[in-house]
């Protein structure tokens, strides 16, 4: 399983990321899948990797929700991760068994979500979990 967050990243570039590392699938784990930045909002995101022949997949239920987001932002990375990490347990735990049931033998997949940083994002978290539910998970980010 691949991550990647696309805070410096152009929409091509992105694509050229994936590309290289042969993603076949996005799945995008923000709470709410917009952006400012031209081309990172679901609908147009998932076309153009669609061009690039990869799927985009968005789960709502592994984004961070906006109380959570706040301490994330404050630099509050430890306390954001606990609580996100029960969040996520709590109200997606069925979400996280069945995506990693789907890595077993699904298409080459990242997680994508806005910080470029992964040791200070929730997509850590969530590989952590898909890592505790599948031992042989080997996580890179991209």
């Amino acid at each position: 399983m691949w991550t990647i967050g696309y805070e410096k990243l152009m929409p091509q570039a992105l694509a050229a990321e994936l590309r290289a590392a042969r993603v076949q699938r996005v799945i995008d784990v923000r709470f709410r899948p917009q952006s400012r930045r031209a081309g990172m909002s679901k609908t147009r995101l998932g076309a153009m990797l669609g061009e690039h022949g990869i799927a985009y997949e968005h789960r709502r239920a592994l984004g961070t929700p906006p109380d959570l987001r706040a301490l994330y932002r404050a630099g509050a990375v430890a306390e954001a991760g606990a609580a996100y990490s029960r969040h996520v347990e709590e109200s997606a735990g069925e979400d996280l068994d069945r995506l990693a049931g789907e890595l077993a033998g699904g298409p080459r997949t990242a997680l994508l979500c806005l910080e470029a940083d992964p040791g200070c994002c929730h997509r850590r978290i969530v590989t952590e979990r898909l890592t505790a539910r599948r031992s042989d998970l080997v996580v890179v980010d991209l």
